[in-house]
């Protein structure tokens, strides 16, 4: 296996599904849940209000409408005190609207963002034990559609500032937030942060900004650690086909097109990208090392020091999710081939899914890929291109924030991690945004179910969630 390490400063690469984590490794029997409040503040229960409104207005592309949500929200934030004005629900697609607030400040400091969707992946009546879209309350648990996935986040922030508001807080920067639709459709022209992005940059343009992506996660019912998700991989896809004239099955030819692909998939199937580290992956390890034990805690100290031995790398490459956090990779999803049973294919197409390392070169990878499957007659073509997505710095303000708050709240350590899936964070970081995953939101591994079925959030987990955020919003902007 060929192995490279390259060194790259985060400044010089700067970051969803939610970040997928490493908790198989931690995974443990599920606990019973933290204790729920049995009396709510008055701000939680405004939280409460706002999370289940949201929570219950579907918002799935098949069914739902994120314009109906965004004037929800909108109504939300008027009634804590905000003036029309500072308001805009855009909608340049029937029923796919986006809300954008700005909070002004004194100006002291450069605006900082608040990024969250309001879409949802879809959910069947049938398959749930519950309606997906009415919150339910029980055994600990908020259980819905959203429940995590984007609406926690989305009505933390609009209950965060409207509690500011009521207090009279005067921020010494714009707060902005904006709340987005078709996140979980990824790169669709429709996607709100995307959009966003190329026609009004202006709504959007700040210092830094806060998303998901990040979270914490509990062990045996307790906080173990906190991530802060700084890099995503870059998402890309290509088209494998082969062509040939076909003919009866009953004479079969050597240039089968299904032989020619499949010995293709098989090439790639068996081949690792290098490794290449930069150092999110390095303080990823090393910070994770202590939470493991044995031969993994050693071999995650080893890459953490930056020059891992290869049998390190061999023995973590065997673990999918620690594999996809040291190389780029490439993986056939998808196979199509022939039109009869009785008659040789005239083609066979695959499709690839790759994603590509933050500090890696896609041009390289291109190559690399072409060389893999060897093949002229296999014709090799984008369906999309890569988005650049450097990772954002490990310094400044935010971080520190973020791990004072994280030790008062909880006593864990913060890990800064790349995330393998993808965030609407990407199109702000391609825009020269910094953006942090992090929530406060602290989960089991083995019950994690977001974009699953009866996807759900401790009760208690939940408000702590909302309270760090609130804390953290209000620091940063004070």
């Amino acid at each position: 296996m060929r192995f490279q390490c390259r060194r790259v400063p985060v400044r010089a690469l700067v970051s969803a599904a939610v970040l997928a984590c490493s908790a198989g490794a931690f995974a443990q029997t599920i606990p019973a849940s933290k204790p729920a409040p049995t009396t709510l503040t008055p701000e939680q229960q405004r939280y409460h209000d706002i999370y289940k409104e949201l929570v219950e207005i579907n918002t799935t592309h098949s069914a739902g409408d994120t314009t109906n949500a965004a004037h929800a929200m909108e109504k939300r934030l008027r009634d804590a005190g905000f003036a029309a004005a500072d308001i805009q629900v855009l909608e340049p697609f029937p029923k796919k609207g986006n809300l954008v607030l700005r909070f002004k400040g004194s100006g002291a400091k450069k605006p900082m963002l608040l990024l969250a969707h309001i879409d949802v992946v879809e959910a069947k009546r049938e398959d749930w034990k519950t309606d997906p879209f009415k919150l339910q309350e029980t055994d600990g648990y908020f259980t819905a559609r959203g429940a995590i996935d984007d609406k926690a986040m989305a009505s933390a922030f609009v209950s965060v500032l409207g509690q500011l508001k009521q207090e009279g807080f005067k921020p010494s920067r714009d707060i902005i937030l904006a709340l987005t639709t078709d996140e979980e459709r990824g790169d669709v022209p429709t996607n709100g942060a995307y959009w966003i992005v190329n026609n009004k940059p202006e709504l959007v343009k700040a210092e830094f900004g806060i998303n998901e992506g990040g979270g914490g996660e509990l062990r045996n019912g307790k906080p173990v650690l906190h991530r802060i998700q700084v890099a995503e991989k870059m998402y890309t896809t290509y088209e494998l086909e082969v062509r040939d004239v076909g003919g009866h099955s009953s004479v079969p030819t050597k240039t089968n097109p299904i032989y020619a692909l499949s010995a293709a998939l098989d090439r790639l199937g068996a081949y690792q990208f290098p490794v290449k580290l930069a150092d999110v992956t390095q303080t990823y390890f090393a910070r994770s090392a202590p939470l493991a034990t044995g031969q993994l805690a050693e071999d995650m100290r080893s890459v953490g020091t930056g020059k891992p031995d290869q049998a390190a790398i061999d023995r973590l490459s065997a673990i999918p999710f620690y594999n996809a956090q040291l190389r780029t990779t490439c993986v056939a999803t998808m196979v199509n081939a022939g039109h009869a049973e009785n008659a040789l294919p005239q083609s066979a197409k695959a499709t690839v899914n790759c994603r590509i390392l933050p500090h890696d070169d896609p041009a390289d990878i291109d190559r690399q890929l072409k060389q893999v499957i060897g093949n002229e007659k296999i014709s090799v073509r984008y369906v999309n291109k890569p988005l650049a997505s450097p990772a954002s710095p490990l310094n400044g303000d935010l971080v520190k924030t973020v791990e004072a708050l994280t030790q008062q709240m909880w006593n864990v350590p913060v890990i800064p991690a790349m995330s393998t899936g993808a965030t609407d964070s990407r199109f702000m970081r391609n825009a020269g945004i910094p953006m942090y995953g992090v929530s406060g939101l602290f989960t089991e591994p083995a019950d994690l179910r977001t974009h699953g079925l009866d996807e759900r959030i401790e009760i208690a987990r939940l408000y702590d969630g909302r309270e760090f955020l609130y804390r953290l919003v209000k620091q940063l902007a004070e």
